[in-house]
């Protein structure tokens, strides 16, 4: 099966960041349909693509639309959540960097659809470059009548404006994201409330990320019903994946959800580089669980299938490992990323975070003793379920998952450290 290019259409073309050169395809004729709509229609037709999130979550867009009021007086709020930290991730940057019309036209969808005032594009602290390319594109639609006051004469207004973020990954968390564009620190709020009630300055608030607002216009375009048979009968559409690591061919691939692993990884990305056989993959991101080659097999492309599988498909970053991996160096070095992330807020993470480095540590230096392989498994246990969002289950996630499944290479890290 190839890649399904829709979000990534033309994108190799130097002028693809430009309105000229969007605008000479479908660009914002999706708009102008939805305009002439009403809200709960392009509502329906969303739900009906079956488009889910595509920051990692994976929860029905449509459904996620559809919490905040749209008669409640006062401001609304809209933002694009393009933080993109999770390490293996880099689908999103390729969107701001060479489609940011498709996202803005997104948002400006969504802003109609649900009835909000403004938006913010949150950006990833060191995506410099890629910023700059969506405030150029900001300018255009601004000038184009894109944005503003009175949307291409429909009585519609809205803004849009970019933030960089100072580069924490915390603040791919939504409701950290809120905080720091609020002009706090970067620390997840306890939920309930949830931003639909309670968001940006207290206000109704939606997020969505990048991907997802640029699935939008197609969507409108071409009808929800053309996008859910795209994919599965849960999964919509096509899906953005970063696959990098010990693959032939690493880069950003559009496919649709569902196709099988094989197909994507051998006929697509080209398979394992060097000929070398493949050990195991990280199907989501660092925070998701490794799977051995065995238990990816028979794996297709769709959150139902990776959660079979024992993982998630998270962001869809795609991370490869052949057989001379070693894989107590790859958790020591993403528990080094981790003991450095967290917000600090959690006692359980502030303090697991560094408890569970301080471990891969001593193990891989030549320190550990057989004991720590169930410390990591009782501390997992008191610390995913204790923490205000979902980082503590980010680190020990992968942990787990790497000890129960090679678990000899770190009993024999500890035996051969020991004999010498």
């Amino acid at each position: 099966m190839p890649e399904k290019r829709i979000i990534m259409d033309k994108m190799e073309d130097s002028r693809s960041p430009l309105l000229e050169f969007y605008r000479s395809g479908e660009g914002y004729l999706a708009l102008e349909k939805a305009l002439k709509m009403q809200p709960d229609e392009i509502i329906n037709e969303v739900k009906e693509s079956k488009l889910r999130g595509r920051g990692g979550a994976g929860f029905p867009v449509g459904m996620k639309w559809t919490f905040i009021k749209r008669e409640l007086p006062g401001p609304k709020y809209l933002i694009c959540n393009a933080d993109e930290g999770e390490p293996g991730t880099f689908k999103d940057r390729e969107i701001l960097l060479k489609k940011p019309h498709m996202m803005i036209e997104g948002m400006i969808i969504a802003a109609y659809a649900m009835g909000l005032d403004a938006g913010y594009i949150y950006v990833r602290g060191e995506f410099a470059e890629p910023c700059g390319k969506v405030d150029y594109a900001i300018e255009e639609a601004y000038a184009a009548g894109y944005l503003g006051n009175n949307i291409l004469g429909s009585g519609f207004s809205f803004d849009l404006y970019t933030y960089l973020g100072a580069g924490a990954y915390i603040c791919g968390e939504e409701s950290a994201l809120l905080n720091s564009l609020e002009g706090k620190q970067g620390m997840p709020r306890l939920k309930p409330p949830f931003p639909a009630q309670y968001g940006l300055y207290g206000r109704p608030t939606t997020v969505n990320n990048v991907e997802s607002f640029a699935a939008v216009p197609p969507i409108i375009i071409n009808g929800g019903k053309w996008y859910a048979d795209i994919g599965t009968p849960k999964s919509g559409g096509t899906k953005m994946f970063s696959i990098s690591g010990h693959v032939a061919r690493p880069g950003v691939y559009e496919i649709p959800m569902g196709t099988p692993w094989k197909e994507f990884f051998y006929d697509i990305a080209g398979g394992v580089k060097d000929k070398k056989r493949l050990k195991a993959v990280i199907p989501g991101g660092s925070s998701t669980a490794v799977l051995t080659a065995d238990e990816i097999e028979n794996m297709t492309m769709d959150y139902e299938s990776c959660i079979a599988c024992g993982s998630m498909l998270g962001s869809g970053a795609v991370i490869v490992l052949d057989e001379t991996t070693d894989m107590v160096k790859v958790l020591h070095r993403i528990l080094k990323f981790y003991a450095n992330e967290s917000c600090g807020q959690c006692t359980p993470c502030r303090e697991g975070c560094d408890w569970f480095f301080d471990i891969i540590n001593r193990i891989y230096y030549g320190q550990g003793r057989m004991e720590d392989l169930d410390m990591f498994e009782t501390l997992g246990k008191n610390i995913s379920p204790t923490t205000i969002c979902a980082f503590g289950e980010s680190f020990v996630t992968p942990t787990l998952s790497f000890i129960r499944k090679f678990r000899n290479e770190f009993t024999g890290y500890i035996e051969k450290r020991r004999a010498e």
